[in-house]
């Protein structure tokens, strides 16, 4: 194989607020972790079983960083696309220790907030050198397209009327 791929696409839930550091070039870093879970019957006894993995999550860019620290909140449902990136530190004790990441970096990664609207979602947002939504940029922040505004809706379809009057009843099946 001549490339290689790093990349990670988790769902789950926010296990703190998002947190805000400024590194000493200026750039801000939004930081939180997300608890991904699983659950299974056990085939012995019966019994419901669960496993819940943390992650960190650290975001570099600029305005993915900004959606995060605005609507994201502790119990938060994200969909989040970075990569694995695994780094040394030494603890308080001075035992040196590697901790590994999902990093949503400056021009890559992707970040859904998978929250009703009520929850504080704002959409989907995606981190491709700027941001955008799902549904179009003039409709940024709305969670559904019942939610626009007369001026967002698409065009009523050519003649008038509603779709269903306009289909042809006259198909075999």
């Amino acid at each position: 194989m001549a490339g290689s791929v790093n990349k990670v696409i988790l769902i789950g839930n926010l296990g703190r607020d998002p947190e805000v550091r400024t590194l000493p070039s200026g750039d801000r870093v939004v930081s939180f972790s997300v608890a991904t879970s699983e659950s299974w019957r056990d085939r012995n006894t019966g019994e419901r079983r669960d496993r819940t993995e943390w992650h960190n999550v650290s975001i570099f860019n600029e305005n993915l960083g900004k959606i995060a620290e605005q609507y994201c909140r502790k119990g938060s449902k994200v969909y989040l696309e970075g990569q694995l990136q695994t780094r040394e530190y030494q603890d308080k004790d001075g035992i040196q220790r590697r901790a590994t990441d999902v990093v949503l970096q400056r021009f890559r990664g992707e970040l859904t907030l998978l929250d009703s609207r009520g929850g504080g979602s704002g959409g989907d947002i995606e981190g491709g050198g700027g941001y955008g939504s799902s549904s179009g940029g003039s409709s940024f922040g709305r969670s559904s397209p019942m939610e626009r505004s007369s001026g967002d809706r698409a065009p009523a379809p050519a003649g008038g009327g509603r779709l269903s009057d306009q289909l042809d009843d006259d198909i075999p099946f």
